[in-house]
């Protein structure tokens, strides 16, 4: 197939930064340009785009960050996302007749833990102190930045309910009740002035860098910004349930939080290792779903065929029922990690991949445990609207947002690959003392008891965010990752393949991508769409009929 790019592709040895927005790549290089190192760069990117992207993260929100270190030859993870409260139980949301999480409002907040995860990339990796990192986002909040049509849009799509509902957010993102058009000046004075009080008070008392991150921390989870967080979710908000409720998160919640580094889950694949998080992520998934490809002719069929890409489809849907089966909070669920990595189990379970599409969801049973999946709705595909993991707003009323990411490497070979999300403008109500609202991840957890991903106090959601790395023969290869809710790790692995297959960097971005949403939606209301395939309407026509014939519920997507 012809080669199709949109942009050249860039090669140097100073080093590298990508994001989803220009002025945190911007921000990002100019920190390395000055001396500072992958890690200073990661954190600075990571606060302007809370930033220049208020509907796809918020400083409420998440960051899982993975870092490849050159001195110690492997990968790590810095896990950036909270934990739901104390309080909230199953019984505390069936007790208020609901059977999902609500997706909007209170309800679904967990602990804000971008904050705490970008502080402990800085103190442990970094170089640069606090206030050199947090200065861009501060510039840009105080003095303003041009706002993004989509940013436009989401605000469009909530202005009703800011209006009538959300008066905090109104008085944040609306002028006089009115959306700021695409391209005007936006600020957030609030958040710029929280950040400069958190620089206030960590600088007060100690000169040490360190210390000054330390002090900044404790502002944050246990000094104003908690109280304020903790006196505002004792008033109620309208949420997508349709009704008021208040929020379970309290200062003690955050408190007790801090983020934690961990060793990367890994599985060498073709001669090259790609690095995840671990299972409180769908993370796995992407190494599944490679494993599984190993143990078929994938490797010789030529990307983007219809064989190639029902191949792809198919393995993916048996990662992803695996997910649904035994994915959770390893810290509380007995995840078999192992066995579900294990080139034995993947022979074993690539025998159900046949030359039409499935149409059931079908887990294994590593070790021989036997699978629960949760009751969830199921829609047929002509029922269901277009979606690509996190619209903005959909036909069920249900508020949501998407998804940053970014991927620094240095001169020196740290390379970091992190997935901000959360603490969307459109999520929650604003908190006016702070200028931002709270996430909402913990709709990610199911009311239903004895499941991997049950609802349970102190818990981690099963984040959809999901950063990745590759190394080869012990050194750092490649940084990746992008938005897109449950379809991140088929994008990422879509690209992953093509690259082990050869393919030029930028063309293997730009190639036609496909998704399913064969497995429950992460997100409210839960649904599936089984044997579904969406795939953008760039493919050619032989290999949409092609993928049709075998079976395959197709969905013809924008370019």
């Amino acid at each position: 197939m012809p080669t199709f790019t949109t942009r050249p592709e860039l090669t140097g040895d100073f080093g590298m930064v990508a994001t989803t927005h220009w002025l945190a790549s911007s921000v990002g290089m100019g920190v390395l340009e000055r001396g500072g190192n992958a890690a200073d760069a990661a954190v600075a990117a990571g606060f302007t785009l809370q930033v220049v992207e208020p509907h796809l993260n918020g400083p409420g929100g998440d960051a899982p960050i993975m870092i490849w270190d050159p001195a110690a030859s492997d990968a790590a993870v810095i896990c950036g996302q909270g934990t739901v409260p104390v309080a909230a139980d199953i019984a505390a949301f069936t007790s208020l007749g609901l059977d999902v999480i609500p997706g909007s409002g209170l309800l679904a907040a967990v602990v804000p833990g971008a904050f705490g995860g970008w502080l402990s990339l800085l103190d442990r990796y970094g170089t640069w102190s606090l206030r050199d990192v947090l200065e861009p986002a501060i510039h840009y909040a105080e003095q303003g930045h041009p706002l993004l049509e989509r940013a436009h849009q989401a605000i469009a799509s909530v202005q009703r309910l800011f209006i009538d509902e959300w008066s905090t957010s109104a008085a944040l993102w609306l002028h006089d009740g009115q959306v700021p058009l695409a391209g005007s000046r936006v600020r957030n004075a609030r958040l710029a002035q929280t950040y400069r009080r958190i620089l206030a008070e960590a600088e007060a008392g100690s000169s040490s860098r360190s210390a000054q991150i330390e002090r900044a921390r404790r502002a944050w989870y246990s000094g104003f910004v908690a109280e304020a967080v903790d006196a505002f979710c004792r008033i109620p908000a309208r949420d997508s349930s349709g009704d008021r409720h208040r929020g379970l998160l309290t200062g003690d919640d955050l408190a007790g939080w801090r983020a934690t580094v961990e060793p990367a889950i890994s599985v060498k694949i073709a001669g090259t290792t790609f690095h995840k998080p671990g299972p409180w992520s769908q993370g796995p998934v992407m190494l599944q779903h490679l494993r599984l490809l190993e143990q078929t002719d994938v490797f010789d069929l030529e990307p983007g065929s219809e064989a190639w890409i029902h191949l792809v489809v198919e393995a993916d849907k048996l990662a992803l029922a695996d997910r649904e089966a035994w994915y959770g909070d390893p810290l509380s669920t007995d995840v078999p990690l192992t066995t579900l990595l294990s080139r034995a189990y993947a022979h074993e379970r690539a025998k159900l991949i046949g030359s039409d599409a499935s149409v059931q969801l079908q887990p294994g049973s590593p070790q021989g445990r036997q699978p629960r999946l949760p009751v969830q709705p199921v829609a047929e595909a002509e029922q269901m609207t277009a979606g690509t993991g996190e619209p903005t707003t959909a036909s069920d009323g249900e508020v949501r947002g998407d998804t940053c990411h970014l991927d620094v490497v240095d001169a020196q070979g740290l390379m970091i690959s992190a997935t901000p999300s959360g603490g969307w403008l459109q999520s929650s109500p604003a908190i006016p003392q702070l200028g931002f609202a709270l996430g909402t991840r913990a709709q990610m957890f199911w009311l239903q008891p004895g499941l991997a991903s049950s609802l349970r106090p102190g818990r981690r959601p099963r984040t959809t965010l999901s950063p990745s790395l590759a190394s080869r023969d012990g050194r750092g290869w490649m940084a990746f990752g992008t938005p897109g809710g449950d379809s991140q790790d088929q994008w990422s692995a879509q690209l992953a393949l093509r690259a082990l297959q050869g393919q030029p960097l930028q063309a293997a971005i730009d190639a036609v991508s496909f998704h399913t949403e064969h497995a429950p939606s992460s997100f409210a209301p839960r649904a599936a769409r089984l044997g579904h395939l969406r795939i953008e309407s760039r493919a050619a026509a032989e290999v949409i009929e092609g993928l049709r014939a075998r079976g395959h519920r197709l969905e013809v997507g924008a370019p």
